[in-house]
């Protein structure tokens, strides 16, 4: 098995985030209250209120960050291990 790059798993990773923010917001605009968690979104991005135009760039740009820090944090633990056991 070959090394991961850090620069396509942090980028993939941080565009999946982003996609998945955004998929969650629309499906939470067209489903009934009840059947979403606004609360959830709330508590996980700071400074996120449900659901201005301000509030919804700022939760983009979070979850872009959060996808972009899972991979630079993810892609040495999974090299390390590789070296090791694969």
């Amino acid at each position: 098995m070959s090394r991961l790059d850090w620069k396509v798993v942090g980028w993939s990773l941080a565009l999946f985030t982003a996609a998945t923010y955004v998929l969650c917001i629309a499906y939470g605009l067209i489903a009934p209250r009840g059947f979403h968690a606004t609360q959830l979104l709330e508590f996980a991005l700071p400074g996120f209120k449900w659901l201005t135009l301000g509030s919804f760039f700022l939760g983009l740009v979070e979850a872009f960050l959060y996808g972009a820090y899972a991979g630079l944090v993810f892609t040495p633990i999974y090299n390390a291990v590789q070296r090791r056991f694969g």
